[in-house]
């Protein structure tokens, strides 16, 4: 049996930005996980989408993504649930200048305090970053949740 050789894809990324984009993701996710709204909206472009096939259309732009973030951090805090999301396996391609194209797989638990954590979601997530003002910041993100029909 003969194996297929692995050509390294030309447009990877250096090692630091990999560990600056791991970075970034880290910071951003445990935004959302620790209700810091606000934070994690900001890592938005004030015109980005954000869609999923969890919900029929997508969020149009940071103030719309917020607004839908807020409802479902609210929703949690009130049933006493904690959600961690662990993002794992990134992979990074330089898109254009300064723009990369993420992917990550994310794996998302939930707890209910005094009970047994449980994996609820697992999701495959694409990403469009772009480099604004030395900063990072997600114009386009797109979710899959395992669960659903990818449609």
């Amino acid at each position: 049996m003969t194996q297929a050789s692995h050509k390294p894809d030309e447009t990877a990324v250096s090692a630091a930005l990999f560990a600056e984009i791991q970075q970034f993701y880290g910071r951003h996710m445990r935004a959302m996980d620790e209700c810091r709204v606000e934070d994690w909206t900001g890592d938005f472009m004030h015109d980005a989408v954000f869609a999923t096939n969890a919900r029929p259309e997508p969020q149009h732009g940071r103030a719309e993504i917020a607004q839908n973030a807020e409802a479902a951090a609210r929703q949690l805090q009130e049933k006493g649930i904690l959600r961690r999301h662990c993002v794992t396996t990134l992979e990074l391609q330089q898109a254009t200048g300064l723009t990369l194209l993420a992917k990550t797989y994310a794996l998302i638990t939930k707890t209910v305090v005094g009970a047994r954590s449980e994996l609820e979601f697992v999701c495959t997530c694409e990403d469009v970053l772009v480099q604004h003002e030395g900063r990072w910041f997600i114009r386009h993100r797109q979710v899959y949740r395992d669960d659903l029909p990818k449609v």
